[in-house]
């Protein structure tokens, strides 16, 4: 009996003009929580696809509790108990949470017909089980994505899963919600259970994690127990290089102010918001989810009203009610989820670079290719992007690179303040290092930034001043001096015993 319950070896597997996975090698043992670490386009999604049967690899061997398998599609791997649970939500939204489980499998009566009593109560058992009180008969889509991803772990427990993938599944998760997850992920280790689980983000990995493998480039790297490995050891080891600041912040002199809101309210979301931000700065807006930062951002760029309050702009007053109306006036507005909300994904690199900006490119007989080429080329020049070149589709692109083509998007317009709604979420250590030294490079042109983010290590080191809200509330400005980790929490979560007393409103 072989001591890993999945082994690959030599795994290679080739698309039209790329290696997605050189020879690599991956090892699971039995009950272990086995971290596969790397940047965006380093191989992992597609090695989980090849376990899973979605790929077939060109060469390469798989074995299942030492015996070699080949999967020709992801029913053979599920009656081998492998399930995979993907960032992205695999489920059927408008069918009800005990349907999403038995999909596939599911039970009848005596009578051949499906047997809907034993397949709630059994779904019940298993939300159950997992800590969970979600109504079984409830319809996906009044789910949150946190309780979307519970009833997936349900599913995968119903269909007698040994081996569990998790492919991010943190990334769209606040601190509580995540913290539930590591105690569910912890669970079903004690229970016996083998769990491959892929996350950008480091805390997931050391919370977790009893060994971590690392893929660079479609290779195979290394495999240590997480005891052995230093944070240095693991980034070199994922990014070929010694990111010796990953948090590359400089001091630019801060100008005029670009962007000042007075008393900005809107019934029900945000109340009585008020802040500046200056030219050449980096302003940092933080709280937990929920708190109103990026509904603050939506609005007073026009993309949904408000009910009171104002906005200036260069000292100027304005009043957007569409985000076109914004971008003319030189603010631009990078959402959070770049996939939905920034990008068309079937369109080539040049074509998502010129999307805001095609007023420029016009002439008579309909748009300049050339020049719309030659403005993508150096911008994709100078974001180092990884791809094959400005005319691949943006749906083939890393999350990290996919969020270089925003940015493209946004540095190709006549800008003078950028909001940028966690700019670094889904995306690798070796790209976050970049959207940095980017987001420096910029301020020192005197640009205004807004930061928006959950990541408060990432508020710390590159912002000039913080802005703290909760719930809908502004709390306080921190000074890049005098904030900390604990003042942000403390100001975010409203915590009278944590602040000493002090109410923090402004």
């Amino acid at each position: 009996m072989s001591e890993y319950v999945l082994e690959l070896k030599d795994i290679t597997k080739r698309f039209p003009g790329v290696v997605a996975l050189n020879k690599v090698q991956f090892q699971l043992k039995k009950g272990e929580i086995h971290a596969l670490m790397g940047e965006n386009g380093a191989g992992k999604s597609t090695l989980i696809k090849v376990i899973t049967g979605v790929h077939k690899p060109d060469e390469g061997h798989i074995f299942v509790n030492g015996e070699e398998v080949f999967f020709q599609n992801t029913n053979d791997s599920a009656e081998k108990k492998i399930s995979a649970i993907y960032q992205h939500s695999t489920t059927y939204m408008y069918l009800s949470v005990t349907e999403n489980i038995f999909m596939g499998h599911e039970l009848k009566n005596r009578f051949g017909l499906l047997d809907w009593p034993k397949m709630h109560g059994m779904a019940k058992d298993l939300l159950q089980g997992l800590g969970s009180n979600i109504d079984p008969r409830t319809l996906m889509r009044n789910l949150s994505v946190a309780e979307q991803q519970v009833v997936e772990i349900s599913k995968a427990v119903s269909a007698n899963a040994e081996i569990v993938i998790m492919d991010e599944p943190t990334a769209a998760l606040s601190k509580r919600e995540c913290e539930e997850l590591y105690r569910i992920t912890e669970q079903l280790k004690n229970e016996g259970k083998s769990i491959i689980f892929i996350s950008h983000r480091l805390e997931d990995m050391y919370r977790l994690a009893d060994s971590v493998t690392v893929f660079r480039d479609a290779t195979y790297i290394g495999t240590w127990d997480l005891k052995d490995l230093t944070n240095e050891a693991l980034v070199q080891a994922m990014v070929g290089r010694e990111i010796r600041d990953l948090y590359p912040k400089q001091e630019v002199p801060i100008g005029d102010t670009a962007l000042e809101i007075r008393n900005l309210t809107r019934t029900g979301y945000f109340r009585n918001v008020s802040f500046e931000v200056h030219r050449g700065e980096i302003f940092g807006l933080t709280g937990l989810v929920g708190a109103g930062r990026s509904e603050v951002c939506q609005a007073l760029c026009g993309f949904t009203p408000y009910d009171s309050g104002e906005v200036f702009l260069n000292g100027k007053p304005v009043h957007f009610t569409h985000p076109a109306q914004s971008m003319k006036q030189k603010l631009g507005y990078l959402p959070e989820d770049r996939q939905i909300q920034a990008l068309l994904l079937s369109w080539e690199i040049y074509r998502n670079a010129s999307l805001a900006s095609l007023e420029k490119y016009k002439v008579p007989q309909g748009i300049d290719i050339r020049r719309e080429k030659e403005d993508a080329q150096r911008l994709f020049d100078q974001l180092l992007v990884k791809a094959k070149g400005i005319a691949e589709k943006v749906s083939a692109l890393s999350g990290g690179n996919q969020q270089k083509v925003v940015l493209a998007k946004l540095l190709n317009m006549d800008l003078d303040v950028l909001i940028l709604d966690e700019p670094t979420k889904g995306v690798d250590v070796g790209a976050k290092a970049q959207i940095y030294e980017i987001m420096t490079e910029l301020a020192k042109q005197g640009y205004a930034i807004i930061l928006i983010s959950s990541e408060m290590p990432e508020v710390l080191a590159m912002s000039d001043r913080i802005g703290v809200m909760h719930e809908g509330h502004y709390m306080k400005t921190l000074s890049r001096d005098e904030a900390t980790q604990e003042k942000l929490l403390a100001y975010a979560m409203n915590s009278e015993e944590m602040l000493k007393g002090g109410d923090g409103h402004e």
